[in-house]
């Protein structure tokens, strides 16, 4: 990997990662519903001015439908999910759940195609499991009734993102990537505004300059310039090499936690995140390279 795609990997990992305490910051103040409307708004606004720019189409027209799907299971549904469970979790908690996308994925591929579960695979999604109820039992959040709800809701945003990855294989399959990016905001934001609508006088009582930022920051560099990162990085070293940056976004969710909002990581914490980061290398198609020299050293 060159080393402008390595700053462009680490680069996405941290804006990706920062997405968790932008959030966090937000969805307090104007309500989970607000915060992601804004995001995906602001988004879609932002990526569709990049399609025009370079002269690309959106065909918003023929796929409207499918942006619609697209736009629910892997944008409004999972980041509102995220967004609601992040008034009672930590940042850095709330991104270490998100890493369990991947084991969800394989498993979603598996109920839904039929695909065959390869023994890695499903040691993968039980020790993923069991990093879960380490990261939960050995942390500082009390285990209220709460804590319990927020957690299976950014459990179920992982499902949802599953669900998206096996849907859009299906039904995007010859749509350029940064369209689907940009019909997936526009789905999303239209399904939200409903909603949005109903909460948004309760939801802008106590607005707060950095609150707007956050959500600001959230859609311009969290959604809109890290998808334009993540496609460069399919196109300049590949899917696999790109997959990477799974590993990598929960160790930004922690670092963001810690240095702006000074949230505390216990040791039980890391220990479940390890074990997390273990099951998703077992779901990854990743392998480690061993090389051996064809040539022994004589005595």
């Amino acid at each position: 990997m060159k080393l402008k795609d390595g700053i462009a990997l680490l680069s996405l990992a941290a804006l990706w990662g920062a997405s968790f305490l932008f959030i966090r910051i937000a969805s307090p103040v104007f309500g989970p519903i607000l915060t992601i409307e804004g995001r995906v708004t602001i988004a879609a606004f932002a990526l569709v001015l990049y399609l025009v720019i370079t002269k690309k189409s959106l065909h918003f027209k023929e796929r409207w439908r499918q942006y619609l799907i697209i736009g629910g299971l892997n944008g409004a549904i999972p980041f509102t999910l995220i967004a609601t469970s992040a008034l009672y979790l930590p940042a850095s908690m709330s991104s270490i759940l998100n890493s369990l996308t991947p084991l969800f994925t394989a498993l979603v591929v598996f109920l839904w195609t039929k695909e065959r579960l390869s023994i890695r695979k499903l040691t993968g999604i039980i020790v993923g499991v069991i990093g879960v109820i380490l990261l939960v039992g050995w942390s500082s959040i009390p285990f209220t009734y709460d804590v319990k709800i927020a957690i299976g809701l950014a459990v179920l945003s992982t499902i949802s993102y599953g669900i998206a990855g096996v849907y859009a294989k299906k039904a995007f399959a010859l749509v350029p990537p940064l369209s689907l990016a940009a019909g997936q905001q526009i789905g999303a934001a239209i399904l939200l505004l409903p909603f949005t609508f109903l909460n948004f006088t309760e939801s802008t009582d106590n607005v707060s300059g950095v609150a707007i930022l956050a959500v600001l920051g959230l859609a311009l560099f969290c959604t809109a310039i890290a998808y334009l990162l993540y496609f460069y990085l399919i196109e300049s070293v590949g899917p696999t090499k790109t997959l990477s940056v799974t590993f990598l976004i929960p160790v930004f969710g922690i670092i963001w936690g810690i240095l702006i909002l000074k949230e505390h990581i216990t040791l039980g914490m890391l220990f479940g995140f390890l074990v997390i980061l273990c099951g998703v290398f077992l779901i990854s198609d990743i392998r480690l390279r061993v090389i051996t020299s064809n040539k022994r050293m004589q005595a």
